[in-house]
């Protein structure tokens, strides 16, 4: 049940966003077997695209990206799910929460399985009607397009995702148990743990809050909710690693088009490969500053609430370096997940694959030890500063 519960919600959150960007109008009823891609993209797997045009034509296409709002919903109601039977015991023994989740596991593989079975659509696609469409029946030119996801992937990487799930929901809740060999990390790892979701939480819903004004008062709703059931997190936590002081590296070709904000899109539209920081960004709108603002408030609200959660005897120190550490994994997660790659490549009687204007690129991708460096510096001063306010706060020694 708590697959099938995890697999239909991933899927109606990814059908909406695809509905909301236009997907529904693909030939060939596609719109379940792109629903279907799109859910395997949010577990991790990888989707390829293909076409063929005879003798004449041919075209191929790479994507990598995931759809993190859809990712986000299934793994909201996964962990809760694992976490409902467990709930309100002080400790469970290693294999009874390994049984537990093996029993869930069993379940996932084969929905893994027919979920990247059932990704994949071929078109066929007419060349128009009377000469053209003579022609190029004349040269065995049937137009077809394409897509499949990569099976091994898509598995191991679909496997992956579930422990992490797993993993972290155990770290979060204060109400599953732990295996008694590890309650001894419960009062150091799980505070930061729950600290560091609440504030990508709150990343998201303030992104969603800003998405629903756009949407209100400057027009374009469809696309508006596309991007936030899509990747509304792809946008808010890139923006977040920027306001602490992250580089990210990305390119744009013209005939790409980005549903993110003009600032970013007009700084990645450059002839090579562009460097995106505050400085960069703030010569296309200097309101990006304000992403330093909304960081350092949301951290110190992390640290604070990491603290309050921790015994009292902790001293302020050691939230600067428990929350130091928890924030760097959470970058580092951001880089993992938040990198995009795409390209298209259409060669048409032979002209067109050794470059010109046939071909297309996206690209994002992070600076990493950049990265971590400024989580470490901005945790360690929030930490400090939250555990210092939590201090006049009553709660367990």
């Amino acid at each position: 049940m708590i697959v099938l519960t995890g697999m239909i919600v991933m899927g109606v959150v990814a059908a909406l966003g695809l509905w909301a960007a236009g997907a529904a109008n693909l030939p060939g009823n596609a719109f379940p077997r792109v629903v279907a891609a799109t859910v395997v993209t949010a577990l991790g797997g990888h989707v390829e695209f293909a076409g063929d045009g005879g003798v004449i034509a041919d075209t191929q296409a790479d994507l990598t990206v995931t759809p993190l709002s859809v990712t986000l919903a299934g793994a909201l109601v996964i962990s809760a799910g694992f976490l409902r039977p467990v709930r309100q015991r002080a400790v469970a023994g290693t294999a009874e929460l390994a049984g537990w989740a093996a029993r869930i596991a069993v379940l996932w593989v084969p929905a893994l399985v027919a979920l990247a079975l059932f990704a994949h659509q071929n078109f066929t696609m007419s060349l128009g009607n009377g000469i053209i469409d003579d022609i190029g029946d004349s040269l065995g030119a049937t137009p077809e397009a394409g897509f499949q996801t990569d099976m091994a992937p898509a598995l191991v990487f679909g496997a992956l995702w579930l422990a992490g799930v797993f993993v972290l929901a155990l770290l979060v809740s204060r109400a599953a148990p732990l295996p008694a060999r590890l309650s001894r990390f419960r009062e150091s790892v799980r505070p930061a743990a729950f600290a560091m979701v609440a504030l990508l939480l709150a990343y998201v819903a303030l992104g969603v809050v800003i998405g629903l004004l756009v949407a209100a008062t400057r027009g374009r709703a469809p696309e508006t909710f596309a991007v936030i059931l899509l990747g509304l997190p792809n946008l808010v936590w890139l923006g977040f690693t920027i306001g602490l002081g992250a580089t990210w590296n990305g390119r744009v070709d013209e005939p790409f088009g980005l549903p993110m904000p003009h600032p970013l899109d007009a700084a990645l539209r450059t002839p090579d490969v562009a460097t995106l920081h505050l400085n960069s960004l703030a010569d296309y709108d200097g309101r990006v500053w304000w992403l330093v603002v909304v960081d350092a408030v949301l951290l110190v609200a992390a640290a604070f609430l990491m603290a309050v959660r921790s015994p009292a005897r902790m001293r302020a120190r050691q939230h600067a370096v428990h929350m130091a550490v928890a924030l760097a994994l959470t970058v580092l997660m951001i880089c993992l997940v938040g990198r995009v790659s795409a390209h298209y490549d259409l060669s048409f009687l032979g002209i067109g694959d050794s470059g010109g204007g046939f071909k297309g690129e996206l690209l994002l991708k992070p600076q990493v030890w950049t990265a971590l460096g400024s989580a470490v510096l901005w945790g360690l001063a929030a930490g400090f500063l939250g555990g210092r306010l939590a201090k006049g706060v009553h709660r367990k020694s």
